[in-house]
C-alpha cells in the first residue's frame, strides 16, 4: 500500500484506520511546505481532531520542514493527549470558554478550529450557544492575525428536496433548531471578526465524515447487524471519508479570506439509506427492514467548489461501505456516537 491514493483491501485493527486517515495528501505536503509557521488545532481532541493532527505531522515531515503543531483541548480523556504527544504534537490543555486560558496559548499563524457542541443540546441550549459563540469571538480576538479555517456545518442550509441538487455556498443559511442555529452564529462570529479585523477566515461546511468507528455509514451498518430497523425518515446523504474531509481541512488554509469565505466539504455522491442498507444486507449477509418513510426533504450539499480547488475525495463511498462491513463482522469497535443522520427536526 503505497502513495495517498492506494487502498487496503480491509482495515483490521485501529492503528491500520488511524495510520490510513492520517496518510497526506501530495498536495497537503506540498502546502506545508510553503506555509510560513505554526499550526494549532483547537478542539483536537473530538471525533476527527486526533487523526487530522497526525494528518498534518505526517504531512510536515515528508515535507522536510519544521513546524510545530499545537493540539488544544480541555483532554478530558488524558490518553488522547499522550497520542498526540508520542506523535510529535504538542498537547496544551485549554478550557476555550476561558477567555483569559485562550490568551495565553501560542502564536499560531494557521489555525483549524474544531471545537463545539451539538449533542446535548436540547435541555442544555446555553451551554451549546456558549460554546458555537463566546468560543469563537476568544478565538476571533487571540488569532485576529492568522488564518483561521474554523469548521461549520451544512446543517446551517435549510433542507431541500432531492431534486434541488443540493445547496452550494451561495445558498442562504436556513438553519432548523437551536444547534443549527447556533452553528450559524459560530460563522457570524467569526465573519465578524473577519470584517473588522481583518482575520482570514474559512467556514467549513462539512456533513459527513466517515470513520470505521463513528458515522452514517457504521450507524447503518450496525443497524442490519443488530437486526434492527432503519430509519429512513431521511431518505439520502452525502459523506466524506474522513481521510479525506482530514486534508481538505488543511488544504482550506489556502481558502481563507477576509471577509469570511464559505466552502462545503462533502463527497460527491447523493447516497440512498435505502440502497446502502441493502448494500449492507449482502455483505454482512443480513436481512434489513426499514422504519420510517423517507421525507419530502433531506440535508444536501453541493461541494463542487472543494472538489475544484482539491480534487475528487481519494476513497470512494463504496471503498468506505466495504471496510465499514468487515469492522463490523470483525467486531471493530464503536464510538458510541450516533450521528442521528435521521433527524430533520434539527433538535439533538
Amino acid at each position: 500500500m503505497n502513495g495517498c491514493c492506494s487502498h487496503p483491501e480491509t482495515i483490521r485493527t485501529e492503528a491500520e484506520l488511524d495510520a490510513v486517515l492520517a496518510r497526506p495528501y501530495p498536495e497537503l505536503v506540498d502546502l506545508m511546505r510553503r506555509l510560513e509557521g505554526d499550526l494549532a488545532i483547537l478542539g483536537i481532541a473530538g471525533k476527527m481532531g486526533v487523526t487530522m493532527g497526525l494528518a498534518a505531522v505526517n504531512a510536515i515531515r515528508a515535507a522536510g520542514v519544521r513546524k510545530t503543531v499545537y493540539g488544544v483541548s480541555r483532554f478530558s480523556d488524558p490518553k488522547s493527549a499522550q497520542t498526540l504527544e508520542s506523535a510529535g504534537i504538542v498537547p496544551i490543555r485549554c478550557d476555550l470558554l476561558d477567555r483569559a486560558a485562550v490568551a495565553r496559548l501560542p502564536d499560531a499563524p494557521n489555525v483549524v478550529f474544531m471545537a463545539g457542541r451539538k449533542f446535548g443540546t436540547s435541555g442544555d441550549e446555553e451551554l451549546t450557544w456558549a460554546m458555537n459563540t463566546i468560543v469563537p469571538a476568544h478565538v476571533g480576538e487571540r488569532f485576529a492575525q492568522s488564518r483561521i479555517v474554523a469548521f461549520s456545518t451544512g446543517c446551517v442550509y435549510p433542507l431541500v428536496p432531492l431534486a434541488h441538487g443540493g445547496c452550494t455556498e451561495e445558498t442562504p443559511p436556513a438553519p432548523v433548531g437551536e444547534y443549527a442555529q447556533s452553528c450559524l452564529g459560530r460563522e457570524r462570529t467569526f465573519g465578524y471578526t473577519s470584517r473588522t479585523r481583518g482575520t482570514r477566515v474559512c467556514l467549513l461546511r462539512l456533513n459527513y465524515a466517515l470513520d470505521l468507528r463513528y458515522g452514517v455509514l457504521r450507524d447503518i451498518a450496525q443497524a442490519v447487524w443488530e437486526g434492527r430497523p432503519v430509519d429512513r425518515t431521511v431518505g439520502f446523504f452525502n459523506a466524506l471519508w474522513q481521510g479525506d474531509a482530514n486534508n481538505q481541512a488543511l488544504l482550506a488554509l489556502d481558502c481563507c479570506a477576509a471577509p469570511a469565505a464559505a466552502l462545503n466539504l462533502t463527497g460527491p455522491e447523493t447516497a440512498s439509506v435505502t440502497a446502502v442498507a441493502e448494500r449492507f444486507g449482502r455483505l454482512l449477509g443480513k436481512p434489513v427492514t426499514f422504519g420510517g418513510e423517507p421525507g419530502p426533504l433531506v440535508f444536501l450539499n453541493d461541494a463542487s467548489r472543494a472538489h475544484r480547488l482539491f480534487g475528487y475525495p481519494r476513497v470512494p463511498l463504496e471503498t468506505v461501505i466495504g471496510w465499514t462491513a468487515d469492522w463490523i463482522r470483525t467486531g471493530g469497535r464503536s464510538l458510541g456516537k450516533p450521528t442521528h443522520f435521521e433527524v430533520a427536526s434539527g433538535t439533538f
